[in-house]
């Protein structure tokens, strides 16, 4: 008998966390189809055709699972690494051509190699995206972690980003260790940008 449906925006405490609210969590080793770049993520080609490399290959494995190992679930959202050599450029200055970037959707713990290939391959026999072999199949382990909602537009992260580096972070005895993470629980291809709901995250480490 088929296993309910899993929903792991309400069952990973990972994905969680609330607007004006700084919180510090555990966050576990999770697998990850990934797609790196480079550039303004508004204007990069690449950065769209990772976006539509990633999400086939997601909904071949989703449909695999619940076909073959009778597991269902919904396909997470769409997440991002972010930074830049030149931090400032990522900072205060916004400079996005500068920014560097790996685009990723979350794979189920139970989901092998084996499988992410055959989805792959199933992928390229129908679709052949432009960017299906800069595809990679790796785990992520960013352990204790602050993350916030951020509500509105990418653009108005700054004020968020600061309070959390700057304020948050130091005052708990924390330092900044690891990339930037950005989780898009809205469709930004679809939503207007003073609706769009992100969680932001920095792991940390103590001082």
């Amino acid at each position: 008998m088929a296993q309910a449906k899993i929903d792991f925006k309400k069952s990973l405490d990972s994905y969680r966390a609330a607007h004006g609210e700084f919180r510090v969590l555990d966050v576990p080793t999770l697998r990850y189809l990934m797609i790196d770049g480079h550039g303004d993520p508004n204007t990069s080609s690449a950065f769209a055709q990772a976006i539509e490399t990633l999400y086939p290959i997601a909904y071949a494995i989703k449909f695999a699972s619940k076909r073959e190992l009778g597991r269902d679930y919904t396909v997470p959202p769409l997440e991002g690494l972010w930074w830049a050599q030149d931090m400032n450029a990522f900072g205060e200055r916004r400079d996005k051509s500068r920014w560097d970037w790996t685009l990723m959707l979350m794979v189920p713990d139970w989901i092998d190699g084996d499988m992410v290939t055959a989805a792959t391959e199933q992928v390229r026999a129908k679709k052949q995206p432009a960017r299906l072999d800069d595809v990679r199949f790796e785990d992520l382990s960013e352990g204790r972690s602050v993350q916030t909602l951020h509500m509105g537009s990418f653009d108005d992260e700054a004020p968020v980003l600061a309070a959390m580096h700057d304020e948050f972070i130091p005052g708990h005895d924390l330092r900044k260790v690891g990339k930037h993470h950005e989780i898009y629980l809205s469709d930004f291809r679809k939503v207007a940008p003073a609706k769009l709901r992100t969680i932001l995250r920095q792991p940390v480490a103590r001082r």
